[in-house]
């Protein structure tokens, strides 16, 4: 144990590890590590997320929202109890769509793709705006779905025709889509901002289905595109005008393009949502150091992700941030950004780290404690 040093301010903002910890977990764990070497030091944690599992409970909590349920049904149409947050004072509501069409509450491999869409994300916008909702903030990241916001769409009222003027009821057949009915009444809220953690289009190379319909089982790349394609060409034959090129317009499946299309919705980085609602940067400047981290320190974390985000604050601050992973890819890119970095991979097996996560984050972040020689406050005030 090391008690010598003069007390350090010391933030630690985790996202979640994918899989095996919340934010708040992973935070407890590092904090627990953290302390067990240096106990006079000060630790704040402030657990993250920009946009996806994991948003509602942070931002519902940040912002005071009161915990409301919605009965409503999955991506797969199962019938399910689903969470979100409310903030009388400020009429604003809390929407983690992970909650609610999220791919974390599937069997994996169960259902295809086609069979799934965002419609029972319908009912909890309606429970929102009944309540009195005049602002909804939702987190996108996660979804099961690709089907562009069609379901939800088709929940608020809106209606799809193809050229014999049936009814389109699954994503999968809007490449015959002839013509777009709008709700006979709106929700109306004066503002919906939607965070996303990804900046691709809803089509092309860069889509939602060729870059993230892999991960939900989707192999069929050209016949999805058909059909998101075809919904983008009719909404711009009818309504003149094109979203789909709108950076983050892919995120979550495309249903980035359908909040903004179908509900007047604006894409806002996660992380800056996150860090106005916790004034984050003010938090960053009274630290010595900042520990961060998620399941993987990878390209993505590079390019615009909430923990890439924390270390080029701290980096243009000129306050130390480490990054703490499950794995580091690419440990000298990484390092770029990071003062440091560290990966539980390198001190145990991958079984054990899936099996003991908190246990595993909490010794490494012990160690990177006992050997962190970074500034004093003494040398840095």
């Amino acid at each position: 144990m090391n008690i010598s040093h003069v007390p350090l301010n010391v933030l630690i903002v985790p996202d979640k590890f994918k899989g095996t910890l919340t934010a708040q977990q992973a935070a407890d764990a590092m904090a627990a590590g953290w302390r067990a070497e240096r106990p006079l030091d000060h630790l704040e944690l402030l657990p993250m997320s920009d946009g996806g599992d994991g948003f509602g409970e942070v931002m519902g909590f940040h912002l005071e929202g009161q915990t409301q349920q919605s009965r409503t049904v999955d991506a797969a149409h199962h019938p399910i109890d689903a969470s979100w947050w409310w903030c009388p004072a400020s009429a604003t509501a809390i929407i983690e769509t992970a909650r609610i069409v999220g791919l974390a509450m599937l069997p994996p491999g169960k259902f295809h793709p086609f069979e799934l869409d965002t419609f029972g994300l319908g009912a909890v916008l309606r429970d929102a705006a009944s309540l009195g909702a005049r602002r909804c903030i939702l987190g996108i990241g996660g979804s099961a779905t690709n089907d562009a916001g069609f379901g939800v769409a088709r929940a608020l009222g809106w209606q799809f025709y193809n050229d014999h003027e049936e009814t389109i009821s699954r994503w999968s057949q809007l490449n015959h889509l002839a013509s777009i009915r709008p709700p006979q009444q709106s929700l109306s809220f004066d503002d919906v901002s939607v965070a996303v953690d990804v900046q691709n289009p809803l089509l092309g190379p860069s889509g939602c289905s060729r870059v993230y319909g892999p991960q939900k089982g989707l192999t069929e790349f050209e016949f999805a595109e058909s059909c998101l394609g075809r919904l983008v060409e009719i909404w711009e034959r009818q309504f003149h005008v094109n979203h789909a090129s709108i950076p983050g317009s892919g995120a979550a499946g495309g249903l980035g393009f359908g909040l903004v299309t179908f509900l007047g919705a604006k894409l806002l980085p996660g992380f800056a949502m996150f860090s106005d609602a916790t004034k984050f940067e003010e938090r960053v400047r009274n630290a010595h150091v900042v520990l961060t981290g998620e399941g993987a320190l990878d390209d993505q974390t590079l390019m615009g992700k909430g923990v890439g985000e924390v270390a080029q604050l701290c980096r243009r601050l000129g306050i130390p941030c480490l990054g703490l992973a499950g794995v580091v890819p690419n440990p000298d890119a990484a390092r770029k950004i990071f003062d440091a970095v560290f990966a539980l991979d390198a001190i145990t097996d991958r079984d054990s780290a899936l099996r003991q996560p908190s246990l595993w984050l909490e010794r490494m972040t012990a160690t990177v404690a006992a050997y962190w020689h970074g500034a004093e406050p003494t040398e840095r005030r």
